[in-house]
């Protein structure tokens, strides 16, 4: 099967959205461009956010192979939107995400303005955007940063959306990772980066009565932050269970500010969990995802956000999902490290 030579009609179900894809052009990449915004997270096959039922149609895989989907759901029909090109026309039943829609994804410059090391491997960038260009988004989204080449790095948004003049992120050094190592060994204030945002559609489903928990692994703590930020500025009352895994104590870098959250709101819990415990620790320990699921072996009544590496975000949502989680009620940004990321017309990344 090979890449149709002329356009595409993708028609979605249930809504009836028909889009046409170009040669090539993934399914997720024609959407979006058409301003058609279909869940997504990772954008390179890793995370399975983009899941669909292809109901009708070929589509191959030219970039990547599907690994976020099983031999079971691939033979059950089902598609990765950010990998799946058509051979053909094409029907998939897919959740359209009517809430970011109206947002536009800009390229903006943006002026490092401060730099703090919150431990010898994160360092939080604070980015001042232009006082006439400023960055509309919702509270879980992220950027991508321009690199020379072609290149990009996909960062996701610390500060909440109401902090419309910086933007920060929460950036872990990666050995070989060639911006990540700039950050931490040549950056200077006043540099200027350029970014692309907001992506992704990973925020909270405000229209939602459901109990909130949040689990995030590492430096996917930064889009959680955002979120209860804003959750916070719009009291929302709903309980807030947030469960954060680290390797050791000190890498709890956001620990006196979620006590902060806790002193102040009823309404939130704090969950840390280290793999590699202090001798004195008395709080949870192992895979922050089977912390989750000794403090709820059940978890149908809640909506669950969960934000980190590929494989906490692929092994807790198979957990969840068995442990009661409904897909409509599970909502992940996975992280992923990619030390040459290129532009979106050769493949697309986040």
């Amino acid at each position: 099967m090979t890449v149709s030579q002329t356009q595409s009609r993708i028609r979605i179900h249930p809504s009836g959205q028909e889009f046409r894809a170009r040669p090539g052009e993934t399914i997720l990449a024609a959407a979006l461009r058409q301003g058609i915004v279909l869940p997504y997270s990772c954008k390179n096959g890793t995370c399975s956010s983009c899941k669909c039922k292809l109901v009708d149609g070929p589509v191959i895989y030219p970039f990547n192979p599907p690994e976020a989907l099983s031999a079971e759901e691939i033979a059950a029909g089902y598609a990765l939107a950010c990998q799946a090109v058509p051979a053909g026309d094409v029907r998939i039943e897919a959740r359209e995400i009517e809430q970011v829609a109206d947002i536009p994804v800009r390229t903006l410059p943006a002026r490092v303005e401060s730099m703090e090391r919150y431990t010898p491997e994160v360092m939080c960038l604070r980015l001042k955007l232009p006082r006439a260009a400023r960055l509309q988004f919702l509270a879980g989204q992220y950027v991508d940063i321009l690199l020379p080449e072609g290149k990009r790095r996909a960062f996701s948004i610390a500060s909440a959306p109401s902090q419309s003049e910086y933007l920060e992120l929460h950036i872990k050094h990666v050995d070989g990772g060639g911006f990540t190592g700039h950050v931490f060994d040549g950056m200077q204030l006043k540099d200027i980066l350029r970014l692309q945002g907001p992506l992704g559609t990973f925020f909270v489903r405000r229209k939602s009565e459901r109990p909130i928990i949040m689990m995030g692994g590492g430096t996917g703590f930064a889009p959680l932050k955002s979120m209860i930020e804003e959750l916070i500025e719009a009291g929302d009352s709903r309980p807030i269970e947030l469960f954060w895994g680290v390797s050791k104590q000190t890498d709890l870098y956001a620990s006196q500010l979620i006590k902060g959250w806790e002193e102040n709101l009823d309404n939130l819990r704090f969950h840390p969990v280290l793999v590699h415990p202090d001798r004195d620790w008395t709080g949870e320990t192992g895979f922050v995802h089977e912390a989750v699921l000794r403090a709820h072996p059940e978890l149908s009544p809640f909506d669950i956000y969960m934000s980190g590496p590929p494989a906490m975000v692929h092994s807790a949502r198979l957990a969840f999902l068995d442990a009661g989680t409904a897909e409509d009620q599970l909502f992940y940004d996975s992280f992923d490290f990619a030390p040459d990321v290129p532009t979106p017309t050769q493949q697309s990344k986040s």
